[in-house]
């Protein structure tokens, strides 16, 4: 556990100290749970979106993109059941004073077990070798199994107790559990509590005619009152997906793990329009494809799962999430929810407007089911920051860190360094910025040696470095270092530019899925 930590905390400060995050209002101490993307982060940020949305709506041609408002009209969020229903359970420790969400309590310590499993699995694998069968391992070890089983109980019982909104069973379980305060130790807990998760504001010239308003907690209800508009307009016919990107905002009491949970946060959603009876075809082909965008990322895929729902939201009929392997152990990534045609009538019954869809091959209305895909950008973020951050141990016995992200994401492809400040070769240096900044984000580096240079663009996470010498001059080539093997070659200037789209070009990623 320790060392997780000291992991994460790792990720915290080279997140800061190479301009990816920073702490929002730092010069005023701060505010809890919100954070700002610096320099790098930006570009980090715009490259996931982008290779979100063109792998969802320009690969896809019956799925289309909305920009839907933050502000809707506050009915809205009475038709879909955010004012009744959107809250967490949440538990105070009264001796440390400490507020907690019930539920992550409880999956904190499954997660310790899960832990334990994994202990018990490199052992294994350690002891058998090449003969080492996990999934036999899995199924036959009986402390294994009875870590497994034990796990399974816990999430099974906390799924129901919530779903049936038994809190009291909830507190329960921690007792009997005996989970204790990660603070103070302590184990006297209060009540389990619901607490609404909605920011309200206002809308209006004064305070006596404003307009009750929230922000909105999830984008998803954008794309369902504008269901009808899009439809018509696109011309689309079932089955067909309206995705969107954008800001929402949740009063999170227990914001915490840097950006993972924030109280500000960015979505990537899609909502994709079926005819009733297909849902459960059309949720098994959303988990599978979603997968394969993220494998194609080349992350890992021991680092990825599916976890199915015990507790289902009020609007599903099947929900998964895809958690990834964060350094604080697996949690949500994404999640693939079948919400059946709640979203949609609900909003038909609270505006009195038809939303229906009109099939000519079946000659008659219905209202739409729903399969939706939904990511936290944010979350995306952390995941391919936070496993891209590795200490590598070097022949020589030094070591260096080397943020190796997917080079179709990274911030900066490449950074060209004169080899030193005259004899005109920062001169040549600029000019191959200027040829190959129309096609990718790159920088110009002279400061330092070389190779405090090479360093420094590896921790930043840059994949090509680009060396200009006295050579260049005659001959009109350059060295190219490899950020990931620091493999360095000879290439010609005029080579460059394809060379690096090679590697950078997100077609050559998105063609993995």
């Amino acid at each position: 556990m320790a060392k997780q930590e000291d992991t994460f905390k790792r990720v915290i400060s080279h997140a800061k100290e190479y301009g990816y995050v920073f702490q929002s209002s730092e010069i005023y101490d701060g505010l809890s749970a919100v954070y700002d993307y610096a320099q790098n982060g930006a570009e980090l940020k715009k490259n996931i979106r982008e290779y979100w949305w063109r792998a969802m709506v320009q690969l896809n041609d019956n799925i289309v993109g909305l920009d839907a408002a933050i502000f809707m009209h506050p009915t809205i969020w009475k038709a879909s059941g955010h004012v009744d229903a959107f809250n967490d359970p949440l538990i105070d420790n009264k001796d440390s004073k400490k507020r907690y969400r019930a539920d992550v309590l409880v999956e904190d310590y499954v997660a310790k077990i899960e832990g334990k499993i994994e202990k018990e699995v490199k052992k294994a694998a350690k002891r058998f070798g090449e003969a080492f069968n996990k999934e036999e391992f899995l199924s036959t070890n009986q402390r294994v199994v009875d870590y497994q089983e034990k796990a399974n109980t816990i999430l099974k019982r906390l799924g129901k107790s919530l779903e049936n909104e038994d809190l009291t069973d909830v507190k329960n379980l921690i007792e009997e559990l005996e989970i204790a305060c990660p603070l103070s130790g302590s184990k006297n807990w209060t009540d389990v509590k619901q607490f609404n998760l909605m920011f309200g504001t206002k809308l209006g010239a004064s305070a006596d005619t404003a307009m009750d308003l929230y922000l909105r907690p999830e984008t998803a209800q954008g794309i369902f009152v504008n269901f009808l508009n899009v439809q018509k307009t696109s011309r689309m016919k079932i089955p067909f997906g309206i995705a969107q990107t954008g800001k929402a905002f949740r009063n999170e009491i227990v914001a915490r793990q840097f950006i993972f949970r924030m109280r500000e946060f960015e979505q990537m959603e899609m909502q994709f329009f079926i005819k009733p009876g297909t849902q459960k075809e059309w949720y098994e082909h959303w988990k599978a494809h979603r997968m394969k965008w993220h494998l194609s990322l080349g992350m890992g895929e021991d680092n990825y799962r599916f976890h199915d729902h015990e507790k289902l939201a009020h609007y599903a009929d099947a929900a998964a999430d895809i958690e990834f392997r964060f350094p604080f152990g697996f949690k949500e990534l994404e999640g693939i929810h079948s919400r059946t045609d709640f979203d949609l009538s609900k909003h038909q019954e609270f505006s009195g407007k038809k939303l229906q869809y009109f099939d000519t091959e079946e000659n008659k209305n219905y209202v739409p089911y729903v399969v939706e895909t939904s990511i936290g950008l944010d979350r995306m973020f952390l995941a391919i920051f936070s496993n891209s951050l590795v200490e590598e141990e070097l022949e020589n016995g030094s070591t260096r860190t080397v943020l190796k992200l997917p080079a179709v994401l990274a911030p900066t492809k490449a950074a060209i360094f004169p080899l030193v400040k005259k004899d005109g070769l920062p001169e040549l240096a600029k000019e191959i910025i200027e040829d190959l900044k129309w096609d990718f984000n790159v920088l110009y580096d002279q400061k330092d040696a070389v190779g405090r240079r090479y360093r420094r663009q590896d921790a930043n996470g840059t994949p090509f470095c680009i060396t200009v010498d006295h050579q260049s001059l005659e001959d009109k080539t350059v060295t190219i270092r490899h950020r990931d093997t620091m493999q360095q070659e000879r290439v010609a200037i005029v080579d460059l530019k394809s060379i690096i789209h090679k590697e950078v070009d997100m077609k050559t990623w998105l063609q993995k899925m």
